[in-house]
């Protein structure tokens, strides 16, 4: 028994003891509301509600937490990172563990292990393992065999429902392969999912030449471009604004932050309006000047076009103030001493202001080649896009690897692909990683301090 924190190994002992108290009253509280369930039915309309897992699961906990801070005296120290811990296992991991899950699986829209209400019928008797229809049992559940063999069925009474197998079927006759546990009236097809191994991948790499190459390339190359069209304006406008003898200095900083303060689904939506091929007073102007109406957002390049100039409407606010923040903190003793020396402007800004920018940038710049690698907010509230030949309507002209993704797993014409979705996900998550590891790299945030 521990009655002092050991040191870095007390911390990971907490973490793990809290997380398995949550993860143990959690499993506790699913046990105790199926127990409530088959010892008490109710009707299936009414049922029982969910929340009642987590009441258990708190009543579980309570004197569990009791029980390890006696055992454990260190732990209760600790315990204002239950919070926290109980989100991060709620939000991150097993949303983290189910994508995975997903995307070694065929689960779709259509296949979503929950029974097909359209195909219901009703059961006109049981005898044994076998249920007696009112007509012909493979038209009326639509099964995937001919003869329904290893067809996932529910059945359901007034009170209980149950899934279970069809061993085979015979005209009106569906043989299970045990015995119904309670006497059914009606019976459902389950829409059931499986796994399918790597098969989500290699679809994926099949198609690398029209779609995960292209989408992969444009990915980065919007990534970089956000960071460029947004980083040079704003490094130019920091160090104008951070001449003290600018008049109305503080207006100007002021107006020019104005767009980062405006929400991001405005701002975009604005945009978009405003590059309207024919409505738009953008195009409206260059008409006035003699100009042909560009297709800002017909045309698959211009669309790429747009996204980096409202990228860079979003982007520089942030660099300025970036660059302001990095100019206060260079010492105004290094520039008396260049003009004593005599040091040109040019000069001052070249050799002193930029290099002294160089180390806070580099990992701003890395961050911000994360953060719009996975900016998936400005291109899907952009809305439709143009179309490029040989590839899906979940992967058109702009899209990138995490909008791709999205449409796939959440939008009917990518068919809700939940499990091809969820190993495009697992592919973002592997890049991400290595972008992660470069930024540590360049930063020296891994590196040990002797």
């Amino acid at each position: 028994m521990y009655r002092s924190p050991p040191g870095a190994r007390g911390f990971f002992i907490a973490i793990g003891l809290l997380g398995g108290a949550l993860l143990a009253a959690t499993l506790a509280g699913l046990l105790a509301f199926w127990a409530l369930q088959a010892a008490f039915p109710r009707p299936l309309e009414e049922g029982y509600p969910g929340y009642l897992i987590l009441l258990f699961a708190v009543v579980v906990l309570i004197p569990l937490l009791v029980w390890l801070g006696r055992r454990v005296p260190f732990l209760t120290d600790w315990y204002y990172l239950l919070p926290a811990i109980t989100f991060l296992l709620a939000f991150t991991v097993f949303p983290i563990i189910l994508t995975t899950y997903y995307a070694f699986t065929d689960y779709s829209g259509l296949r979503n292990g929950k029974p097909d209400r359209s195909t219901e019928t009703e059961i006109v008797r049981v005898e044994g393992q076998r249920l007696f229809l009112a007509g012909n049992a493979h038209d009326l559940l639509r099964c995937d065999q001919p003869d329904c063999a290893g067809q996932a069925l529910e059945i359901t009474s007034r009170t209980q429902r149950a899934r279970v197998s069809a061993a085979q079927a015979q005209d009106n006759i569906i043989t299970l392969t045990a015995p119904p546990p309670f006497t059914p009236s009606l019976v459902y097809k389950i829409n059931d999912y499986r796994l399918v191994g790597f098969r989500n991948f290699m679809e994926i790499f099949s198609r690398a030449g029209t779609v995960l190459l292209p989408i992969l390339v444009w990915n980065i190359v919007f990534a970089a471009g956000a960071v460029f069209v947004g980083a040079i304006p704003g490094l130019i406008l920091g160090l104008l604004l951070n001449n003290k003898n600018l008049a109305l200095r503080g207006f100007y900083r002021t107006a020019l932050i104005i767009s980062w303060a405006i929400p991001v689904v405005i701002s975009v939506q604005i945009f978009t309006a405003m590059l309207n091929v024919q409505f738009g007073p953008i195009n409206r102007l260059l008409g006035l000047l003699g100009a042909y109406p560009i297709p800002w957002l017909t045309d698959p390049e211009w669309f790429k076009v747009s996204a980096l100039l409202i990228s860079l409407w979003l982007g520089f606010p942030y660099w300025m103030t970036a660059t302001l923040g990095a100019l206060s903190t260079i010492p105004d003793d290094v520039y008396e001493a260049a003009r004593i020396d005599g040091a040109s402007g040019w000069q001052t800004l070249t050799g002193i202001t930029l290099p002294l920018l160089r180390q806070p940038f580099i990992p701003l710049l890395l961050g911000s080649f994360a953060y719009n690698f996975n900016n998936f907010g400005l291109i899907y509230l952009m809305g439709p896009q143009p179309g490029v030949e040989g590839r899906p309507s979940t992967a058109q002209a702009a899209d990138i690897l995490i909008t791709w993704a999205y449409k796939t797993a959440f939008q009917a014409d990518g068919g809700q692909a939940y499990g091809l979705g969820g190993a495009i996900s697992i592919l973002i998550f592997f890049l991400t990683v290595a972008i992660s590891l470069i930024n540590f790299r360049f930063t020296g945030a891994l590196r040990e301090v002797r």
